[in-house]
């Protein structure tokens, strides 16, 4: 049986310890085995990507007065430390890992090769992308979708700290904001919504990649939503 080919995104402020920045190791350790659970279903082919949002987040670089370029490549680092803890927790559990990111740090972390990325798939390898897309101006969103596209994965899963779908408007500000169960990609264009920057979303689009944007505090929800799709929102040109 063909194995599914699949991108987590997993968000920086998971891994932290709420407005106290740095790395929570309880956070970690329990969302390494999550990714875990969704690796133990047998058909996935599994990379994941990392945020910084609990190391550095760019209003931190507004109010520091530093330009946005150096800012941005601080958070490409950030992210790299959290590729790094979260690799260190999943092979506590035993699962075979690499590391790849977009700066050359040849000393803690391959290079990014997508040849080589493709063989780590085929080996049941757990990839974990940091360094976004080691250039300035563009989110980990937009690493997550470049991925996908590269290596052929036609499901990103949008693990979310606390949101469980998309909504017409901010759910944490407005108590009747609606939740969407499907949506295309055009309509998430056109309607402007949140689920991810625009870059990334018009990569989806164009090479129909699914988005399925969800919970991730609700244990068992990053192994279930590979193919139950009941509990969050998703984005698809094939949604009927």
């Amino acid at each position: 049986m063909q194995k599914k080919r699949i991108v987590l995104k997993i968000s920086g402020e998971a891994l932290g310890n709420g407005d106290v920045q740095g790395i929570n190791h309880i956070k970690v350790k329990e969302i390494a085995q999550e990714i875990k659970d969704l690796y133990n279903l047998g058909n996935i082919e599994l990379s994941v990507v990392v945020g910084a949002g609990n190391i550095w987040r760019g209003r931190d670089a507004i109010d520091c007065g530093i330009e946005r370029s150096s800012a941005d490549y601080m958070g490409m680092l950030a992210t790299i430390l959290n590729a790094l803890a979260l690799q260190s927790a999943l092979e506590t559990l035993g699962c075979d890992t690499r590391v790849m990111t977009s700066l050359s740090i040849p000393s803690v972390a391959e290079p990014y090769i997508r040849r080589k990325a493709l063989s780590h798939l085929e080996k049941d390898r757990i990839i974990i992308f940091g360094g976004g897309n080691g250039i300035p101006f563009f989110t980990t969103d937009t690493t997550a979708a470049l991925r996908a596209a590269e290596l052929g994965a036609k499901l990103i899963l949008m693990a979310k700290n606390g949101v469980d779908g998309v909504y017409d408007k901010n759910p944490r500000m407005n108590g009747d904001a609606k939740k969407f169960t499907k949506l295309s990609h055009n309509e998430v264009l056109k309607k402007h919504l949140e689920v991810m920057d625009l870059t990334a979303a018009t990569l989806c689009a164009e090479n129909n990649i699914d988005i399925y944007v969800f919970d991730m505090n609700k244990k068992g929800n990053i192994a279930k939503a590979a193919s139950d799709f009941s509990f969050g929102t998703l984005i698809s040109n094939n949604n009927n």
